[in-house]
Order: structure tokens, then C-alpha cells, then sequence
């Protein structure tokens, strides 16, 4: 048997899935979405896709040539479909800022809307090693404000969106992390301080931060070996070597946070994972049991230079993105209860076939979710079949329903039954399902 790749997955109807594991019913996964949908139209958001696959220059450009994602965890391979004989290298997305800002340039956006707001939702690609909540395979929401405006509170409006969002999600025990990684400047300034205070006990540090050290010393902060954390502990906030200018945004950020009533937590140590955070950055976690180790649910900040970096025009930008097979894990199950067919429509009898299969458009066309199995059955065996598929109402035709023009409407939740005009059936099915 052919199984799926490591650390991938199928995601199921639940009625399909054989191993009752609630963080892959692919209803859940919709119901996420379909509320993200809901809070992206509140907030003028427009859903943009772009391919799966990029150029890879896109993303060591993008995200960074010395991240984790760029060094360790993309999946690129050479077109052998190339013009030329070795072929272009492409790269299964790994994230998608990058590639909206891709799309924002190559559209030339900023000529149609002083402010672009974008949503996604999609399918990312990392190699990393899986665990619980951790997939090579995942999916994301997430969203882009793009434009010439980079006033703090279009950081905060960001955040807002989502902790509103996991909020009505159900998703309890929510913590946001916040902190500033300042401009330019201020970044060239903390990195000297880094190298400053890290570089005569650069023997204590692990093999990769010893590598940053040297290549790029911020993403030190990101590191989880533990040997490394006592020696970050000895650096100081990055907020004390910030500009006045860097420091008034993220007091705004703060401030307009503090207005709309959202807690949060100021972080010091974190920097985020990407290269083309400017300003602010935040984090979403989740205290909840059911996810373990893997809380993080949420991120994103501010990244003012990406496009510029990519070949565009000077344009201020905001982003987040959540991971939503984290959501999901984390979600109370009773927060998105399964969807279930409305109708059964059971017909006994050869001569009750078509006028069954009528009554079936009927109600599909009036939007009631219909089931209909074609083969003979007994009506024992059709009431089984109707209470396994989780019905709630069942529509009884038979021979002698049929010469009486007095059709059966059962309800299968309460175990009671109704004869209603044939004529009728529908409308009072309607009125009793609300």
C-alpha cells in the first residue's frame, strides 16, 4: 500500500476518517476558514493566490539567505522543462509574504490603490522535522497591507484582526507577544552589541548561532539549543538602543493596543524567524493542553523594505500569518460541530423512484442539504442508513402515499412523524428545519 509522504497528511470528513483524529476533519479546517473569510471582508481585505511554486530567488531575496527556512527547510529542485540545459531553479513556497510581494510588484498595484489589503489561504512547504502541530505540508491564513503608510496604527489594526479572529474561533488561552526590531539603524546598532557581548564567549554558543555570529547575529534570539540561552539572556532589550523615532512607533503600537483593550506581553527576545521584519513584530500562543509543545498559532509584523528588496518601489508593508493546522489542534472540538445532510429521501417501491428523485431537486434547489440512496431497501434498512448519516429529517414515499397525495415527513431527532400534502411537504419541511 502507498502511503502518504512523512509528515504529511490527509485531511477527512470525520464520518471518512478511521482514526478519529479531530485536528484533520477537513470541516474543521473550513469552518476556520470560512470565519477568517468573514473577519477579512470586515477589514476590506481582497483574497489574492499566487503560485505554489516560485522562482527560489524570490524567497533568499525575500525571507533571507541566512534563515532557517532558506538554508535548511525549502524544497527546490531545477525545472528540467527549462529552455536552458541545466534548468531554472524553483521552490515550493515555504511562505507567502514573499510572494505577494512578488504579485504587488509584478501588477504594479500601487498604480490602482493607495492602500492594497490582501488575504490567503494555502498550502505551505518546509522539511522540518515533524511533531504535533508540525506538518511539510501546512496551511496558512494570512494577510498583507501594502501602500505608503506606515502609521502604528495599521500594526495595531493588524493585530486586532487576529486576536478577534482565534477569539471566535474559541481557541483558549491566548497570549500575545509583542516587541520592536527598529529600523536599519537600530538593527546595525544591536548587532554590534551582540557581537560585542557574544564574540569573547563564542566557544559557550552552538554551531549554528556560532554561524550567526558572523553571517547574521539577530537570528541568535531565535535560537532554542539550550546551551545558547544564558548567553542571550546577557543582552540587553533592543529597544534601548533604538532610535527616539523607533521607539515612538512601538509606544503607539503599544497604546493603541492598550485603547482596543488587547493584552499582551512585551517580548524582548523575539525577532521573528524572517529577515524582512522592520518595527514592530508579535507572536499568538496558546496555553491550551491539546497542543502541546508547538504553540506558537500566530505572527507576523511590520516589513517596510521588502519590496524595495525585490525590485519595487519604496512601499511600506504589514502582514501576519496564522498556522491553521495549529488553530485547528487547539480548537475546543464542540467549537465546530460536523455538518450533517438536512433531508434522507427514502422511496419503497419502483413506482415511488422518480417522484423521489423530483422531491430531491426540490429540496436541493430550495438549499436543503439532501441525501438519496437509489437502491431498493426496506424502510427499516433506509431509516438505518438515514440515522447513520446523521439526517434529521426523513421524507417517506411509498406506494401508498403516493394514492393518497399524503407524503411522510419524519423527524428523525425527536422520532415523530407528520403526513402533509404532497403539495405541502416542502414548505413545512422548511418551516420546521428554521
Amino acid at each position: 500500500m502507498i502511503r502518504t509522504a512523512p509528515y504529511t497528511r490527509d485531511l477527512l470528513p470525520a464520518a471518512l476518517s478511521n482514526d478519529r483524529d479531530a485536528s484533520a476533519f477537513i470541516h474543521r479546517f473550513q469552518f476556520v476558514e470560512d470565519l477568517a473569510r468573514e473577519w477579512f471582508r470586515r477589514y476590506g481585505f481582497q483574497e489574492i493566490r499566487t503560485p505554489i511554486f516560485e522562482r527560489t530567488e524570490l524567497f533568499v531575496r525575500g525571507v533571507g539567505s541566512e534563515t532557517d527556512i532558506v538554508t535548511k527547510e525549502m524544497y527546490t529542485w531545477r525545472d528540467r522543462a527549462g529552455e536552458d540545459g541545466e534548468g531554472e531553479s524553483l521552490t515550493l513556497r515555504p511562505e507567502s509574504t514573499a510572494p505577494v510581494a512578488r504579485a504587488y510588484i509584478q501588477h504594479q498595484m500601487w498604480q490602482r490603490a493607495e492602500t492594497v489589503r490582501l488575504y490567503y489561504i494555502g498550502p505551505q512547504f518546509r522539511r522540518e522535522r515533524g511533531q504535533r502541530g508540525r506538518f511539510r505540508q501546512f496551511f496558512q491564513i494570512g494577510a498583507e497591507v501594502l501602500g505608503s503608510s506606515d502609521h502604528p496604527a495599521l500594526d495595531a489594526e493588524g493585530i486586532e484582526l487576529v486576536m478577534g479572529l482565534l477569539t471566535e474561533a474559541g481557541i483558549p488561552k491566548l497570549e500575545l507577544r509583542l516587541n520592536t526590531v527598529g529600523n536599519a539603524a537600530g538593527r546595525a546598532r544591536f548587532v554590534a552589541v551582540i557581537r560585542e557581548t557574544l564574540a569573547p564567549r563564542a566557544h559557550e554558543l552552538s554551531e549554528d548561532s556560532r554561524r550567526r555570529l558572523e553571517t547574521n547575529p539577530l537570528r541568535i534570539l531565535d535560537s532554542k539549543a539550550e546551551q545558547d540561552q544564558p548567553l542571550i539572556a546577557t543582552l540587553p532589550p533592543i529597544y534601548d538602543v533604538l532610535d527616539e523615532a523607533c521607539r515612538a512607533h512601538f509606544d503607539a503600537v503599544r497604546r493603541y493596543l492598550d485603547r482596543a483593550g488587547i493584552p499582551y506581553v512585551v517580548d524582548a527576545r523575539l525577532v521573528r524567524g524572517l529577515d524582512y521584519y522592520t518595527q514592530t513584530v508579535f507572536e499568538v500562543v496558546s496555553q491550551a493542553p491539546a497542543i502541546g509543545a508547538q504553540n506558537a498559532l500566530a505572527g507576523g509584523g511590520r516589513y517596510d523594505g521588502l519590496v524595495e528588496t525585490l525590485g519595487g518601489p519604496p512601499t511600506k508593508g504589514f502582514g501576519f500569518a496564522l498556522g491553521l493546522d495549529r488553530v485547528v489542534l487547539a480548537m475546543p472540538e464542540e467549537q465546530a460541530p460536523e455538518p450533517r445532510p438536512e433531508l434522507f429521501v427514502i422511496y419503497l417501491g419502483e413506482s415511488a423512484l422518480e417522484p423521489a428523485l423530483e422531491a430531491v431537486r426540490q429540496a436541493r434547489r430550495a438549499g436543503v442539504a439532501t441525501l438519496f440512496d437509489p437502491s431498493p431497501r426496506s424502510l427499516k434498512s433506509a431509516l438505518r442508513l438515514a440515522n447513520k448519516c446523521g439526517a434529521r429529517f426523513a421524507l417517506l414515499l411509498g406506494e401508498a402515499e403516493l394514492a393518497s397525495g399524503q407524503w411522510v415527513v419524519r423527524d428523525l431527532m425527536r422520532a415523530e412523524q407528520t403526513t402533509v400534502p404532497a403539495e405541502g411537504w416542502l414548505q413545512y419541511l422548511l418551516a420546521k428545519r428554521g
